[in-house]
């Protein structure tokens, strides 16, 4: 790999609510914790795959079958001019 052409990485801990977990990231913040003898700069998260609604179950998919059907109910009769 050349050198001087990759962004410096830091270690990160991200923190959704209860849930904490550590990666490498080019951002930084202002707070740092110490996680095994080795400062992570710390980043509040809102949601991730933890709280979001999608992953926790708490949000059922949306049944798409049917939309040509009612797609052609509302406008199949319309004639082009």
């Amino acid at each position: 790999m050349k050198e001087g052409i990759h962004p410096t990485l830091y270690p990160i801990l991200f923190v959704d609510g209860e849930h904490e977990w550590t990666g490498v990231s080019t951002m930084k913040s202002g707070t740092t914790r110490s996680v095994n003898g080795v400062d992570h700069y710390v980043v509040n998260l809102e949601i991730s795959a933890y709280s979001h609604p999608f992953y926790t179950g708490q949000k059922k998919l949306v049944d798409t079958a049917g939309r040509v059907e009612k797609f052609m109910r509302r406008y199949g009769q319309q004639t082009g001019k």
